[in-house]
């Protein structure tokens, strides 16, 4: 008797699910199903939009992990077509661009001699009188770096990223972003600049000086992962948003399905990347008041990018500028060009990104492109990036739930969620929405390369919690419910 092909839906086409869909598919034995609620675009925030012959980043995504199996992944589907690219960013601060990672020498000339004393004094103090326990971001960035260091280059574009105070950020996302950086090992890495990293201990991301990138941005790689996926026979479906979901436990089968219908058929495993909260709320079965609490006190923060096509005057040429400047409201500009230079069909023409953090349906939100646009160029202008009168076309682009909020309840959510979601066997959890988590796409990835590798074994063979940043799998000396059961949840 032929073994019965087990059904997997997907939700959401990013690169979780994408890497799923396409493992999965090279695995075989697997009817596989992705469902994507973009009409257009794949890849989530890694996706790349387009516009008169203009490719754009959707929040800027270096090709680079400490995982091989994650680089190995990136090289089999585009190849040649990814571009060695220089890593090249600065903070714009009192009117001055400093490089970032930080080099000492430009630093102290900018700053002076007096506040830079002032910035050592105040790591030296740090050091000596670290806050124990820092429990939320201001407290984490001020012991590594000196509160003086944290006011100047951290606070101001940390609120506009999240629009809340830094002391009600919790620490976790500090650690996480920026693990492994303090201002001695920036300071010595820009003495003594490492240059075969791999041989003199571990890399630490947030100072590597170079990365690949598709030719045409992040979503050519989920644009052909996508087309090898279903040249493996995964079926990929665009507009096709998942709201519902029941959970058959006589069957260990569920049903998925749009607003009012549902998709034929039961499935044996769904790999979510969609929203937590969303998920949590289209889940039909029965679940405590605590955790649908718990899925509606998750927050996001959403996006915007406004993007200038303008005549090159060749004002800057950092892949991007976090705008550390209250008295403006866009955190960070991109420069797709300097991403890779076949983004902009013109080699006389400049394209610019500016980013904008914001709630879905708040003010900056609801405003009409044009007075996005207007405000971007008046902005570029005051910080002396562009002149009046250059901008000659414009796109806007909005993303929604951009960034998972890692406010101080969101861990506490987190695992209520996970307890009230365990009797749902086959239900796996990855990506950044999916998990929230504020991670890069190789933590997803991998999130993902472990929820194939359990399906296949059909066991629990990988915690996909216990993936970190670094898209490293952390194992503490026993399998999550290991003993060769059916694989439960992810979650």
């Amino acid at each position: 008797m032929n073994k019965q092909v087990k059904r997997v839906a997907i939700i959401g086409a990013g690169p979780a699910g994408l890497t799923a869909a396409y493992l999965l598919g090279k695995a075989g034995g697997f009817n596989v199903q992705v469902f994507e609620k973009d009409a257009q675009y794949v890849g989530g925030i890694s996706r790349t939009e387009h516009y008169k012959g203009y490719y754009f980043d959707i929040g800027g995504h270096r090709f680079f992990s400490k995982s091989q199996e994650v680089e190995d992944f990136w090289t089999e589907i585009l190849g040649d077509e990814l571009l060695e690219r220089p890593r090249s960013s600065s903070i714009y601060y009192n009117h001055k661009l400093f490089s970032y990672p930080l080099v000492a020498g430009e630093a102290l000339r900018k700053l002076g001699l007096l506040e830079a004393g002032l910035c050592v004094l105040s790591y030296l103090q740090s050091r000596m009188f670290p806050i124990k326990n820092p429990a939320n971001f201001e407290e984490w960035v001020s012991n590594q770096f000196g509160g003086r260091l944290f006011r100047i280059f951290f606070k101001t574009y940390t609120e506009k990223v999240w629009g809340i105070p830094c002391t009600q950020i919790s620490a976790d996302w500090a650690a996480q972003r920026i693990k492994g950086l303090s201002l001695s090992s920036a300071i010595w890495n820009a003495v003594f600049p490492r240059r075969k990293q791999h041989k003199q201990g571990p890399i630490i991301k947030t100072l590597i000086d170079s990365f690949r990138y598709p030719k045409f941005g992040p979503g050519q790689m989920w644009e052909t992962c996508k087309a090898k996926a279903e040249a493996l026979g995964v079926v990929v479906g665009m507009n096709q948003p998942i709201t519902q979901l029941f959970y058959h436990q006589d069957k260990h089968q569920w049903q998925i399905g749009h607003q009012n219908s549902w998709v034929e058929g039961e499935f044996d495993y769904v790999i979510c990347s969609a929203p937590l909260r969303q998920l949590v709320g289209g889940i039909k079965n029965p679940l405590s008041l605590a955790v649908r609490d718990a899925a509606q006190g998750l927050a996001y923060r959403d996006f915007i990018t406004v993007v200038l096509m303008l005549k090159d005057q060749h004002r800057f040429n950092e892949n991007w500028i976090y705008i550390h400047d209250p008295n403006v409201k866009v955190g960070r500009v991109q420069n797709f060009k300097s991403w890779s230079p076949y983004m902009v069909p013109d080699k006389e023409m400049a394209c610019y990104g500016l980013e904008y953090f914001c709630f879905e349906g708040d003010g900056l939100w609801n405003s009409s492109d044009a007075d996005l646009v207007a405000l971007g160029t008046s902005e570029m202008v005051t910080l002396g990036l562009i002149d009046g009168g250059m901008v000659l076309d414009s796109y806007v682009v909005r993303q929604p739930k951009a960034y998972p909020v890692y406010n101080q309840e969101y861990q506490t959510h987190i695992e209520t969620i996970k307890r009230g979601l365990q009797p749902f066997e086959g239900l796996i959890l990855t990506g950044r929405n999916g998990m929230h988590k504020y991670n890069n796409q190789d933590h997803s990835m991998m999130t993902a390369m472990l929820a194939v590798k359990n399906i296949v074994a059909g066991e629990m063979k990988y915690d996909l919690w216990k993936v970190n940043q670094d898209a490293e799998y952390h194992e503490d000396g026993e399998l999550a419910n290991a003993g060769g059961r059916s694989i439960p949840t992810s979650v």
